[in-house]
Parts: C-alpha cells; structure tokens; sequence
C-alpha cells in the first residue's frame, strides 16, 4: 500500500495559470522580465496585457490606493504599475528649498503663497500633496490643507493641479465648484528633490501654435482631453449667456486672457525631501516635531543626525526670514544621554524652568512625560555663520539641555533662559 504521506512534486509548468502569475506576482519587474525569456510560453504570459501586471499592482498599490480608477481604468497595468513606481517617490514629507518668490519673499501668513511643509498621501485615484501647518485655534492640533494634486489622464499621461487657497474640500470636490485651479508641472530632480512650476501648453489655431498659460479649471481638462478646446469655448460661451452662472464663466474667460496676455504667475518652486522624518531606536530625536514657542504660536523643527555623530535641530520656515535657514536652534556633537538619578544641580536645573504650554495646561509633568534622562547641547551661530560670531544677533555659544520624557518626547531649553519648549510627534 502506497504511503498516504507521500507527496507529488509537480513541475511550475504544470500549475494552473492563476497560481503561476500570483506566485510570479512577488518578483520584481527586472526579475520577471528574466524568467519571460525563459519560454515562449512564459513571454506570452508575462506581456503587458497579462493578468500579472494586475496581480503586482494590487499587491503593492492595492491597500493604498484604487488601482481599477487611475486614468479611468483606462491605462495598462504594465503601464500603471510603472506610473505608480514613480509616484510613490512623493510620498511622504517634504520642505520648501529656498525662499519664495510667489509671496513677495515675506513671508507672511497667508493662504495663497507656497507652503513651507508638504506632505503627499495616496488618494482614491492621485496622489494628494497637503499643506502642513498650525490650527489657527492654536495649540498643537495641526491641519492639514489640501493644495496639489497628481493624477494620470486615460493615456497615461501626468496631471498636476495646485490650488493656492488650499480648500479643505478634496480633489472630487474641487471638480464642482467654479474657482480655478493652476495646472503646473512636477518634475522630479533625483529622488529627493523636486520642482514645481505652472505648465504651458499649446493649442492650434490655422495651423499656428501660441504659448497659452495653463491656468484651468477641471472642466477646462476634461476639454483638453478631447482635443477640441476652441470648439468647447464656443459652445460655452452660448450655452451660458443666458445661465445664472453665465457672468462668472465670463469673469473667467476675461481672467484667462489676462493671464495669458501677462504670462505666468506662478514662479517654480524647489523641494526636497525629509527622508528620516521619525525617530529610531538608535535615533531617538530624529525627524519633524512641533512645539509651542515664546510667542506661543505652533512651529516645526526637524532634528537631524549626521554622518559624525552630531545632532542638529532646525525651524521648518519660511527661509526668507533672516537666518531661518541657516542657524541651527540646537546642536551637539555628543549625543551620550545622562541617565537617571540626576545631580541635584540637574534637577535644579529642570525644576527652575517653566515650559511653553497653553494658558490651560499645567507646567507640572506627569506620568510617562516624568524626566528619563539628560542630553547637553549647544546654540551656535558661528559654526555656519562664522561672520556672526561677535554680533548680538546670538551669542556664540550657548549651553543647554534637552529633556526627554518616558514617552519618547522631549523637551529643550538653554541655561540663560527660563523656559523649555516641549516637543511632540507632528501627528
């Protein structure tokens, strides 16, 4: 009698298709394009049109984001997956590189100038891009503002839209509102950095092509698509003379031409990337973190290790404010915490100072936010602005600590001052 344990190997042949392109599913694009040279057989089943491409995309794109609506589930999956490959380089944080010339350069607050701090997210069909910044409630809630969009057309082709009001409403939403938004460009320059910058296209009139600013609206897209721009705006123009909504659809007409007649009006924007953004068990202050400042307004600071050893912490700002993107809040070329029980001078030291909170939150810690070790640190201006070394603008060097707490926050100050800013996760 046959042993029932007894197992039959078959060849990889032999599987069904199904189970071959799943399996096949979990090799790389290099790797599979490898085995299709293997047999005739495997070409045809590995080609662009297969079932596999399908299988790679929902694996890795699948939970994120809706493969079957990119570019109206118009697109291949071989393309597709590509597409997405690319994309999901933007993922993530990034900051603005350089001060902006689209708000004057001062830097002031308002809605309509660059941000400073992006973050891109997966949506439904495109990737998001958000505006990070301070609740106007204040505190340490932060809000997150939608303002640029990349989405695919149904050939495969990039779509990037910026809206300068920052809507709090989403890209869908934005399809059925009136106001405009700036169609641009996001071309990337390496891996972490990339730039921004309103697209220019052409359309064909007697056989003569015009640079025309590429300011438009989602209807103006859905237009483009056809290839009948000149055919749209006429039947438009009368369809809505008569319409309640005729006199802004003029309004906008008369907006365009302006802008075209004068040009862009949005100047190329530089960002690169915060590829560490969250701390490790090896880094433990690394990456983007908010606190509450003396003028009790919410800001950003990165903290960033570098390759000797050092930490060095910075404001995420505008840069064209004097030094923001230069002077380091705080430095160290030693990062060996103090660990607890502390000297009764460190205890000293902490209990003196009061910390940077709302009127309603008490300056006591509790709990895990209780003081689990000591690092020194160092404000100095003169080791990237050599110049300032002598002036009042910062004394050169300056001590002081950071604080960090049970729950892995942390909190910094300097001995010439008597507070300490408390620092939390940007999320």
């Amino acid at each position: 009698m046959d042993n029932q344990n007894d197992t039959v190997s078959l060849p990889f042949s032999e599987f069904p298709e199904d189970v071959q392109l799943i399996i096949l599913s979990f090799l790389t694009p290099s790797e599979i394009t490898s085995f299709s040279c293997t047999s005739k057989r495997f070409n045809s089943l590995l080609n662009a049109e297969s079932k596999l491409w399908f299988f790679l995309c929902a694996r890795k794109f699948g939970s994120k984001t809706q493969i079957n609506k990119w570019g109206s589930g118009q697109i291949s999956y071989k393309c597709l997956y590509k597409i997405l490959s690319e994309l999901e380089i933007l993922i993530g944080f990034w900051r603005r590189s350089g001060p902006s010339k689209n708000d004057g350069g001062g830097g002031g607050d308002k809605d309509d100038v660059a941000p400073v701090l992006l973050c891109f997210e997966w949506g439904p069909c495109y990737v998001i891009g958000y505006r990070v910044l301070g609740s106007k409630n204040g505190g340490y809630d932060v809000v997150k503002a939608p303002c640029l969009w990349v989405c695919l057309d149904s050939e495969g082709e990039r779509l990037s839209y910026l809206d300068l009001n920052c809507r709090v409403g989403g890209f869908d939403e934005l399809g059925c509102v009136e106001n405009e938004l700036i169609r641009v460009s996001v071309s990337f320059m390496g891996d972490w950095h990339f730039v921004v910058e309103e697209s220019v296209s052409f359309e064909k009139s007697g056989g003569v092509e015009d640079g025309v600013g590429s300011t438009v609206s989602l209807g103006d897209k859905l237009m483009d698509s056809v290839g009948n721009q000149l055919m749209s705006d006429m039947y438009q123009y009368f369809a809505n003379r008569t319409s309640p909504g005729g006199e802004r659809w003029l309004r906008r007409q008369k907006r365009k031409e302006k802008e075209r007649k004068w040009g862009k009006k949005w100047e190329p924007e530089h960002y690169v990337k915060i590829v560490d953004c969250s701390p490790t068990p090896e880094r433990p202050l690394q990456g983007l973190w908010k606190g509450i400042c003396d003028d009790m307004k919410l800001d950003f600071y990165l903290v960033a290790y570098d390759d000797i050893g050092g930490i060095a912490c910075r404001r995420v700002e505008d840069s064209s404010k004097p030094f923001s993107g230069y002077a380091p809040v705080f430095w160290t070329s030693n990062t060996t915490f103090i660990e607890s029980p502390f000297s009764p001078e460190e205890q000293h030291i902490y209990d003196s100072r009061t910390h940077f909170r709302l009127p309603e939150a008490s300056d006591h810690i509790h709990g895990d936010e209780a003081v689990s070790r000591i690092m020194y640190i160092n404000s100095s201006y003169d080791l990237v602005i050599p110049d300032l070394a002598d002036t009042s603008v910062n004394p050169p060097q300056v001590e002081g600590r950071i604080w960090q707490y049970g729950n892995g926050t942390f909190g910094f100050g300097f001995l010439r001052d008597n507070h300490i800013v408390d620092l939390k996760h940007i999320y």
